[in-house]
């Protein structure tokens, strides 16, 4: 299955920002299970290009003049191999990934949950873990904020796929069991949901599963992945820093489509 993909972000501030830095994880890798057939950025300078701690594609956008708005755009064509193996970065061992974070941080509640699931680390286990989350906590979209994390939202009794993901990495990690944070898109016919995505990976088996909590798949036939992380700060698509500006406003479009002249039944 091959993918066209449209991402625009667009921030505007109240008044000029005399200098900004925004970290820019929007550029996949070539994997087992994706290949990318062409891919660019539009930025308004030039952005060294780089890779993080991760193994995540990083571009640094700095602009060291004023400016009241910054608009970045990526566009590209994917294929979605039909191959399950999820590629590992070979520099980092999985067992960095049952570190706590600040956003992923169990409370008495998320472990209580989670040691309902106690037991040897098997897909179906983890599998029954995620769908029992999805019951607690509903998809409702402007529920929770960018900056929530997996005990606020666990408590909220709702959230987004961001959300979700927080909390099973939560989970996970009560349990002892390696997990991380992954961005990307998700292709579906439905066009009210959004592209923009997130979802787990964990480490069974001397390998990398998928858990998409808010869709409740474990098969990434329709996923395509920019970055992965300990939470949503280290794989997030766009994140900076800034001086001056005062309030800002930030306004996101993403579309996925097919290219290939075909569509899901």
């Amino acid at each position: 299955m091959k993918l066209l993909i449209e991402h625009r972000t667009e921030y505007c501030y109240e008044k000029p920002v005399s200098h900004s830095t925004q970290y820019l994880r929007l550029t996949p890798k070539s994997s087992s299970r994706q290949r990318v057939i062409s891919w660019d950025l539009s930025m308004p300078e030039a952005a060294p290009r780089s890779t993080d701690a991760f193994g995540n594609i990083l571009h640094v956008l700095t602009l060291d003049r004023p400016h009241d708005t910054i608009t970045i755009a990526a566009h590209g064509e994917v294929e979605i191999i039909d191959e399950q193996r999820e590629d590992d970065d070979q520099r980092l061992s999985p067992l960095i990934y049952q570190r706590f974070t600040q956003i992923t941080r169990a409370d008495p509640l998320i472990r209580d949950f989670a040691e309902r699931f106690a037991g040897r680390p098997e897909r179906q286990r983890l599998a029954e873990l995620s769908a029992a989350l999805l019951e607690l906590m509903p998809y409702v979209p402007g529920s929770t904020m960018v900056s929530s994390t997996a005990t606020e939202a666990f408590s909220a009794g709702r959230g987004v796929c961001q959300d979700h993901t927080h909390v099973f990495l939560s989970c996970c990690r009560v349990l002892g069991i390696a997990a991380r944070y992954v961005s990307g898109y998700l292709y579906t016919n439905d066009s009210s949901h959004v592209a923009s995505h997130a979802w787990a990976e964990v480490w069974l088996a001397d390998r990398w599963h998928t858990f998409d909590v808010t869709n409740q798949v474990c098969e990434p036939t329709h996923h395509l992945k920019l970055a992965v992380g300990l939470d949503y700060l280290d794989a997030c698509p766009v994140r900076g820093v800034r001086y001056g500006g005062g309030e800002e406003s930030m306004h996101a479009f993403a579309l996925v489509e097919r290219s290939d002249g075909q569509a899901d039944q």
